[in-house]
């Protein structure tokens, strides 16, 4: 026999009976806040400066109202993170919130305070119920270090083309002198040439070699730093990923920043398949039925599994053995590897959202 629902006590009555609802449009500089009540009812909207002290007048501000338990935040992977951050600290939940659709914004028009509660209005009626991503974690460092090392590889790569540039248009003397190598050589040659003051197009060209091949080194060093710190954060956090054939650093760094540092927000393997875009999406209608390619999610994420998928296509025979039974079923190549990073995406999201092996106790 099921028991009776137990009457909610005086206090949490008074409680549900006070509870508001914040919704934020965050800026650089300035954030706008919206409150209602839990009938929908706008109570006052407000301005906040994006510092600390802000924040803490943003939350007197609200408690004014009455209990503050859901706050809808626009932007709580940027202009928003450091909010959300302090939201998070004062025991409120942060649902990360859209912005309004075209179509609503033709209709009531666009200003800070409007979509201030549109924010609030949206975790009121439901529409907005994710949580946001925690920044407060090892995955935050990962982002941080990964968009470094990204920068970099970048501008070295930039750095390399420029270098073969000047080459191309030197000296016969010196472009011969330097032909046949590999870049590595190339720039470590570059880098040891004798240089003086510019006078000539000759000996600018030796300068100019020098400066960028020292840079390319400059980069390299700067890289492998990364690198390291990054594998040492992904060791320390999620030690089980980096043992998964095709899963270095690069790609777990981008896996594991999908996720975020509060992977259980995700309901279940489905919706981190979703952020990495690998879901199919029904496209049915009328007679037909059929699925298309999500060209949503997070690319960064469809990227490495999509370099997973290659990797293990490669070196995998469970994997090759798959995309074998696949295509005599009459899936194209591109078809069956879209299937194996959707399986791919299940065995991190298992990985991910287990909880870390427990240390041994000292004996």
């Amino acid at each position: 026999m099921s028991s009776m629902p137990q009457p909610l006590s005086e206090d949490q009555d008074d409680s549900a009976a006070n509870e508001v609802i914040l919704g934020v449009d965050t800026h650089s500089d300035v954030h706008v806040a919206a409150v209602i009540t839990v009938l929908g009812v706008l109570l006052d909207t407000a301005n906040f400066p994006a510092t600390a002290a802000g924040y803490r007048a943003l939350l007197a501000w609200v408690g004014s109202f009455g209990v503050l338990r859901r706050a809808g935040v626009e932007g709580t992977g940027s202009y928003g993170a450091a909010l959300a951050r302090h939201l998070r600290e004062a025991g409120i939940e942060v649902i990360e919130v859209n912005r309004p659709d075209k179509a609503t914004r033709r209709r009531r028009g666009k200003t800070d305070t409007l979509d201030a509660e549109a924010a609030a209005r949206a975790v009121l009626s439901g529409r907005a119920n994710g949580s946001a991503k925690a920044g407060d974690g090892p995955v935050e460092m990962l982002r941080m270090l990964k968009l470094a090392k990204d920068s970099a590889v970048k501008a070295r790569t930039q750095a390399i083309n420029q270098l073969k540039a000047v080459l191309v248009a030197a000296d016969p003397a010196l472009r011969e002198a330097l032909s046949g190598l590999t870049t590595t050589m190339l720039v470590r040659r570059c880098a040891q040439l004798e240089t003086t003051t510019p006078q000539d197009v000759t000996s600018a060209a030796v300068y100019t070699l020098r400066l960028l091949a020292r840079r390319v080194q400059e980069l390299s060093a700067q890289i492998h730093d990364l690198v390291h710190h990054i594998t040492d954060t992904i060791t320390r956090h999620c030690p089980r990923l980096l043992t998964r054939r095709g899963v270095g650093p690069h790609n777990a760094a981008a896996l594991l920043i999908t996720a975020g540092d509060n992977p259980d927000r995700l309901r279940s393997e489905a919706s981190f398949a979703a952020l990495c875009g690998v879901n199919p999406l029904e496209a049915s209608s009328g007679k037909t039925s059929r699925r298309r390619l999500n060209r949503g999610g997070d690319r960064q994420a469809n990227c490495a599994l999509y370099r997973i998928a290659i990797c293990r296509l490669r070196r995998d025979a469970r994997t090759r053995d798959y995309l074998a039974r696949r295509t005599t079923e009459g899936k194209t190549r591109r078809e069956a590897i879209r299937c194996i990073k959707r399986y791919i995406a299940r065995e991190i999201y298992q990985i991910i959202t287990s909880p870390p092996p427990a240390e041994p106790s000292a004996a």
